[in-house]
């Protein structure tokens, strides 16, 4: 059986955001899993309902070979203040599988802290659901070593807004601060975390 895979769109009163950095991660994932070079236009199948034109939503677009499922789910912002690291050497999550098991066994871990920075190999990858971006005082910095490089993060990177390096644990002491950006959260949006609110 197929795995299934899942992008995760912002939709904001009517609006679907950076469709075009979904659909090539969407196409990369059924070229390299499922060697399918067929078109599929993520916007052919995605049509927001006239209820949900004004609010804020999550639309997932459930798929494998094809699209599965497209659904709304109402999003709000959660805090987060303080953040857990945990390795895992063995965590592999390079395409947006809907499978998040191994995941939320490494969440679980977090304690009273209200998410997690997974480092692998010795270097900082993710958090359980976004990219952390770190602020040295002048620019925002984002690991070259994520388990899944986010759509916010490949136009963040790409409009010269981030700039990605090699970060270990070791480096926290040459940041003021955390963020965690995904595609429901940009600069603006996203949480702003402490480095002295992560703990090991």
């Amino acid at each position: 059986m197929s795995p299934l895979l899942l992008e995760t769109i912002k939709c904001q009163d009517g609006n679907l955001f950076h469709l075009d950095y979904h659909q090539a991660r969407f196409n990369l994932a059924r070229i390299n899993l499922f060697a399918r070079t067929d078109k599929i236009d993520l916007s052919d199948f995605i049509t927001i309902p006239k209820e949900l034109q004004t609010g804020f939503y999550r639309c997932r677009v459930i798929y494998s070979e094809s699209i599965k499922k497209v659904e709304f789910i109402p999003h709000e912002y959660r805090d987060v203040n303080r953040l857990k690291i945990i390795e895992s050497n063995e965590i592999d999550y390079q395409f947006k599988y809907s499978d998040r098991k191994k995941l939320t066994e490494l969440f679980e871990k977090r304690g009273d802290c209200d998410d997690i920075l997974i480092v692998k190999n010795g270097y900082i990858s993710d958090s359980f659901t976004a990219n952390p971006i770190f602020f040295d005082g002048e620019k925002w910095w984002t690991s070259d070593t994520p388990l899944l490089p986010g759509t916010q993060r490949a136009r963040l990177l790409s409009e010269g807004k981030i700039f990605m390096c090699k970060i270990t644990p070791s480096d926290f002491t040459k940041y003021q601060k955390v963020g965690l950006i995904n595609a429901l959260q940009d600069l603006k949006e996203m949480p702003v975390i402490d480095i002295d609110s992560v703990y090991f």
